[in-house]
């Protein structure tokens, strides 16, 4: 059986090539693909040709070496079934199905620490969306939602949609959303907010203010920006009130705009927080690892059945189709996964 990987060889532009999966090593796990999804966020930015090429694929995963200098590969949601091992004390894994941070690919060499045994009966594809649900935990625990506060989620995508069901469970009084494009906006009142508004109608939002700052204490006491868009954090800083915090997840890539960090955000004195999934807060390292958040994600997984958001399904060699249709905001694309 040919074994095909998908490459980004220049912006816009990705392609299917021929590769080697090579016999495991110790500590190493050979995976064939059942399916693996595209990140809506980091990946249609990668395929836009938005992030400097100097910029290291991932610290943090050896299944991502390199730069983004093209031609290359990246990915890091991909569920299989392991096929061999590499030494006889990981033979436990053989035959058993797995989460792997790895590009999409047919098959693969895959050292086992960026590999999770799932559980028995879970479904692939709602495996799939488990660094997404862990990305999703990861921007609530640093907004550190308290009981009867209002909060807000700018993005309305997987992450947004995975980071609103988390936060409906919170003893919140106010959970809103902010999302340009209708259905997104109805999958989140669906899952639990109380207003969902249009952010690129003036009216939506100016209405929104007003009411926030009509009452005590005034303004959101914290949001979340996932959008991808930097026009949405400066209409996070203009809705948050006095000492509120704002957790930015978006990787806004090259040309990202201007931060608007003039009076609101001063005499509010709002807090701007980075939040991204490879580390933990270290405020929480003292009880809180990696592990344990992986594990809370795959509980959360049965929970809210993100299965649901995935709106297309593609073999490898659509790949071009499949990314065109991710990266369009406009196309009514959820999530995007390749079938193998």
């Amino acid at each position: 059986m040919n074994n095909q990987a998908i490459y980004h060889v220049a912006p816009h532009t990705v392609a299917v090539r021929e590769v080697k999966a090579g016999r495991p090593g110790p500590g190493e796990l050979l995976i064939r693909a059942h399916c693996s999804a595209i990140s809506p966020g980091t990946e249609s930015l990668i395929f836009r040709g938005a992030v400097p090429e100097n910029w290291k694929l991932d610290d943090l995963l050896d299944t991502l070496e390199g730069e983004f200098r093209y031609p290359f590969k990246y990915g890091y949601a991909l569920v299989g079934e392991v096929i061999a091992t590499g030494s006889r004390e990981d033979r436990r894994w053989q035959g058993r199905r797995v989460f792997a941070f790895h590009p999409h690919q047919a098959e693969a060499v895959i050292d086992k620490r960026y590999c999770y045994l799932l559980p028995e009966g879970m479904p692939a594809d709602r495996a799939l969306f488990l660094a997404n649900m862990e990305t999703a935990l990861n921007l609530v625990m640093d907004a550190a939602p308290l009981a009867g506060e209002r909060g807000m989620v700018f993005g309305q995508g997987v992450v947004g949609l995975l980071a609103v069901a988390v936060l409906n469970q919170f003893p919140l009084e106010e959970l809103i959303s902010a999302e340009p494009v209708a259905v997104r906006r109805e999958r989140s009142q669906q899952l639990g907010v109380s207003l969902a508004i249009d952010p690129g109608r003036g009216r939506e939002l100016a209405v929104l203010e007003d009411c926030l700052f009509d009452q005590e204490p005034q303004g959101l006491d914290f949001a979340i920006e996932v959008s991808g868009q930097i026009e949405a954090l400066n209409q996070a800083i203009r809705l948050c009130g006095f000492d509120s915090r704002i957790v930015v997840g978006s990787w806004y890539g090259r040309h990202a705009g201007l931060v608007d960090l003039g009076g609101h955000f001063h005499r509010r004195r709002i807090k701007l927080i980075s939040s991204q999934v490879s580390t933990i807060d270290p405020a929480l390292c003292g009880r809180w690892s990696k592990e344990r958040r992986l594990a809370l994600a795959l509980n959360w997984l049965d929970r809210v059945a993100p299965e649901q958001f995935i709106t297309h399904r593609f073999g490898l060699a659509d790949c071009q189709t499949a990314f065109e249709l991710a990266a369009d905001r406009n196309s009514g694309a959820l999530q995007v996964i390749f079938e193998l």
